[in-house]
């Protein structure tokens, strides 16, 4: 952690929903006046798009079939402490961009599945915002929850983490079903032992839970809305939390337990304003004094 240089670290894993959580910081950072460098997690996977393949096919024939971007050894964790450390020092750091599709390679220059090259950060910025799927990492190699000053969790229920992914991926990437299903199954057993551990770290948890039959989400034909799901938020360190403050300003809010409020999924943008934004000034203002 750093008093100076103050990091934000958004974990969860593909298809639970942390660039939605981007768009409500965003509008933190502008509306305060607040300048932010953002790192995706995707800008620190070890391969490119054909390496990837060709690595899942060299360790398909050898016998492992876990191996997957959300594995450790598939991602630059190493580089990314390095990032996460530089920037708690110095305020500086680099990162590149993986380009996913043809709308972003027409942006960036360089064609899908391909990174762009390792620029720096602008200077004189007031805090690093990550977002991806390892950023609360702790193993015998990194300790990255250790390094960020405000790490949240956005954690769907699985069915519904799935039947989000399932669409996004055919609707954006082009994929079947019968793809994303594979890649699902691959992911199993990392998701167990790399990216589940992490929500432990984390000081603040979103997990939305819908209340529409989400049992098969694999015909699942469209995605529950925000009004067809609640939302539970686990605060690590309840001290200092408002909550009766909280469950007057959200409608339909109550306590679950003496460190959880559960809401109206449509009100999920509305609490993390409520919640991060008096966060989000005490660590830059404590920054500035610094």
């Amino acid at each position: 952690m750093s008093k100076k240089h103050p990091i934000i670290s958004v974990t969860g894993s593909s298809g639970a929903g942390t660039t939605t959580v981007k768009s409500t910081f965003d509008q933190i950072f502008r509306r305060e006046g607040f300048t932010s460098v953002s790192i995706e997690g995707d800008a620190f996977h070890r391969f490119d798009r054909a390496a990837m393949k060709a690595e899942l096919t060299a360790r398909k024939a050898a016998g492992e079939d876990t191996f997957s971007h959300f594995s450790y050894e598939a991602n630059e964790l190493e580089k990314l402490q390095e990032v996460f450390r530089s920037y708690a020092l110095t305020g500086k750091g680099e990162t590149r961009h993986y380009v996913h599709d043809a709308r972003e390679a027409e942006h960036h220059g360089v064609p899908p599945g391909e990174f762009t090259l390792w620029k720096p950060f602008p200077e004189k910025t007031d805090l690093l915002f990550y977002e991806g799927l390892h950023g609360a990492v702790v193993n015998d190699t990194v300790n990255l929850a250790a390094l960020a000053d405000l790490k949240i969790g956005v954690v769907p229920v699985i069915n519904l983490e799935w039947i989000q992914k399932i669409h996004r991926d055919k609707a954006s990437r082009g994929y079947s079903t019968e793809a994303v299903t594979d890649t699902i199954l691959r992911r199993m057993h990392a998701y167990v032992h790399c990216i589940c551990p992490q929500f432990v770290e984390t000081d603040v948890n979103f997990q939305r839970v819908p209340v529409v039959d989400t049992s098969n989400p694999f015909i699942a034909r469209w995605i529950p809305t925000a009004d067809e799901s609640l939302v539970v938020i686990r605060f690590k360190n309840p001290r200092g939390i408002d909550f009766p403050y909280l469950t007057s300003m959200i409608h339909g809010s109550w306590m679950s337990r003496a460190n959880s409020i559960v809401i109206p999924g449509g009100k999920m943008d509305l609490a993390m304003q409520l919640i991060f934004t008096p966060m989000v000034t005490r660590l830059v203002h404590e920054s500035k004094r610094a």
